[in-house]
């Protein structure tokens, strides 16, 4: 990705956040937006790319938190077809798990550069053992297909065993390079958890320790 300015940076960050879909509309608001009234030709071109890269991003499945359900495609994925990635392997009926989605739901269409995606371990049964994946929740964040972080549970996240912020996360990830730059401004109130739907089992109640699923 090219350097642009970081004024413009933030510009582009902020209304890219906002999923706009119409790139002549965007870009109209962009130059009547008084943060750029001094911008020269060249950083409004600068945009210009950024916007049509963000589009095909996009069109690339980028903005998403997918589930793959073969992990023969995750691993193309991972291998071939992004360089960045966070792969959360989850069990659908484990409380915390359900937790770290709703965080990298959150980061996934801010983060455009980094594919973000979920497996169940029941359907990755080789991964999990190549990858010695035990305690669930487990993130683990790939450049160029290599492992270069792990979240195991939520450990090293927030202040709190059960309870973490978006931005914790996200500055986790930032540090481990899977993620280009930071979007998240402030830490903000960290999620709460959440009752699971549909009356599913809780595996162990909220103060145990992470959930070992083997």
């Amino acid at each position: 990705m090219a350097s642009i300015d970081a004024t413009a940076t933030s510009v582009l960050d902020s209304h890219l956040s906002k999923n706009d879909s119409d790139q002549e509309e965007l870009l109209d608001s962009l130059e009547d937006d008084p943060a750029l009234s001094s911008f020269r030709e060249q950083r409004m071109q600068q945009l210009h790319e950024e916007i049509s890269r963000a589009k095909h991003l996009r069109n690339q499945e980028h903005g998403q938190y997918a589930e793959i359900k073969e992990e023969k495609a995750l691993m193309d994925i991972v291998n071939n077809d992004a360089q960045l990635c966070v792969v959360h392997f989850f069990k659908s009926d484990f409380h915390r798990c359900g937790i770290m989605d709703k965080h990298l739901l959150q980061l996934a269409p801010l983060h455009l550069d980094t594919r973000f995606l979920r497996i169940s371990v029941e359907n990755a049964p080789f991964l999990v053992t190549k990858l010695k994946v035990q305690v669930l929740p487990c993130v683990i964040a790939f450049k160029k297909g290599t492992s270069v972080d792990r979240i195991i549970g939520f450990e090293g996240l927030g202040y709190s065993e059960d309870t973490f912020s978006t931005k914790d996360l996200e500055t986790r990830l930032l540090n481990s390079g899977t993620l280009v730059r930071e979007k998240l401004v402030d830490a903000g109130e960290p999620l709460q958890r959440v009752p699971l739907a549909g009356g599913r089992q809780k595996i162990s109640p909220a103060d145990e320790d992470d959930d070992d699923w083997d």
